[in-house]
C-alpha cells in the first residue's frame, strides 16, 4: 500500500526535555561522543490509491504538527524492507 512519512520534529529553539534526559543518560552508558539529542515523531499515512504529498502536508500542517513550534517533513516511504532493531 502506498504510504507517507510525516516526521515531525522540535524546532531548533524550543526545548527539548525529552532529548535532554536522553543527552544526559548517555555518559552512563559509556557513551561520551553525543553533543546532543532531538527527539521527534514519525507518522506513516497509507493511501487507498496513490500517495498524495500534498494531501499529507495538509493532513500535517492542520493535525499533526504545532507549527508554532513544530516543523515536519513529508516524503515518500521507502520501500525498502527495513530490519527491527530488537532481535
Amino acid at each position: 500500500m502506498p504510504r507517507v512519512v510525516v516526521d515531525v520534529m522540535l524546532k531548533p529553539e524550543i526545548l527539548d526535555p525529552q532529548g535532554q534526559a536522553v543527552a544526559n543518560a548517555l555518559p552512563r552508558l559509556g557513551v561520551s561522543d553525543v553533543a546532543s539529542v532531538r527527539i521527534g515523531r514519525r507518522i506513516e499515512i497509507e493511501f487507498t490509491g496513490e500517495p498524495d504529498l500534498e494531501r499529507a502536508r495538509e493532513i500535517a500542517d492542520k493535525l499533526l504538527a504545532n507549527p508554532v513550534i513544530e516543523d515536519f517533513t513529508v516524503r515518500l516511504a521507502e520501500t525498502d524492507e527495513t530490519v527491527d532493531a530488537h532481535p
